[in-house]
């Protein structure tokens, strides 16, 4: 343990990008909550219809809103990212495994992902990524911070890689942030009027490492994941949970500064 003298030698390390210190400070007003998607009247599903609407990629429907067969799934989640108390966007995401092979890639991809999964492989499956339209104005960086929703399960779940199931224009956002890879030809998926490509991001060491150190805002405590995806169903389930990119990224500027070994997803 070093002494207090020794303190000011952490200032010394470079901090983030503009970009990322911006983003920084906008999670700081950011909170998730994970919600309950058994319930008709969700605004997920309103969010999801208004957003699907806007493109014409789903069919007008009375009751205004956007479900499928996979949001009750045993291994789906989805969340809710508001900034000041107000929903902005919403992400689905399914935890692939032998236990319970499903997810939307699976539906499109069976023939990529299902000798995969029959090896043990595990895969964070994010889906149903929607926003609203003027939050969407007004933080162009909101993909970002709905998308690291994703980076957390895939920490948490200890998968084997986060797929992306997109559209082939958006490709090329999902190889600059995530490093991912092309698994697949163009193909469509039920419901959806645009056609589909699926990409994965391998959970390496070295990979991971560097996606942490260009973009700190994707760090995460333990405990912060823990109240996001260990949290039992009850009726406090979608209590909204204040972010931990922060925290986490002071305590890696700590460790790096003090020659300790650096972890991006400290634990709390």
């Amino acid at each position: 343990m070093r002494t207090d003298t020794e303190a000011p030698a952490a200032t010394t390390t470079p901090g983030p990008s503009r970009f990322a210190g911006t983003l920084l400070d906008i999670l700081d007003r950011v909170e998730y909550s994970r919600v309950r998607m058994d319930v008709t009247d969700n605004p997920i599903y309103r969010l999801r219809y208004e957003a699907y609407r806007r493109e014409e990629s789903v069919p007008f429907n009375d009751a205004g809103v956007v479900v499928d067969d996979l949001d009750t799934a045993p291994n789906g989640m989805c969340f809710g990212v508001h900034i000041d108390g107000e929903l902005v966007s919403s992400l689905r995401m399914h935890h692939i495994s032998a236990r319970h092979p499903i997810g939307p890639s699976m539906k499109s991809f069976p023939d990529v992902l299902q000798p995969l999964v029959d090896r043990g492989e595990r895969f964070i499956d994010p889906s149903r990524f929607t926003s609203d339209y003027e939050a969407s104005l007004a933080y162009p960086a909101l993909p970002f911070l709905t998308l690291r929703l994703a980076v957390m399960a895939t920490v948490h779940y200890e998968a084997t890689m986060c797929l992306s199931l997109v559209r082939p224009e958006h490709t090329a956002f999902y190889r600059r942030v995530f490093q991912s890879e092309p698994m697949s030809d163009v193909r469509t998926y039920p419901g959806l009027a645009f056609p589909v490509t699926l990409y994965g991001a391998r959970v390496e060491e070295t990979r991971h490492h560097s996606i942490f150190t260009r973009y700190p805002f994707f760090m995460s405590t333990e405990t912060e994941r823990r109240q996001l995806f260990d949290r039992p169903f009850d009726d406090k389930f979608e209590t909204p949970q204040r972010t931990s990119s922060r925290l986490a990224y002071e305590r890696a500027l700590l460790e790096t500064a003090f020659g300790t070994h650096a972890a991006p997803a400290v634990t709390a």
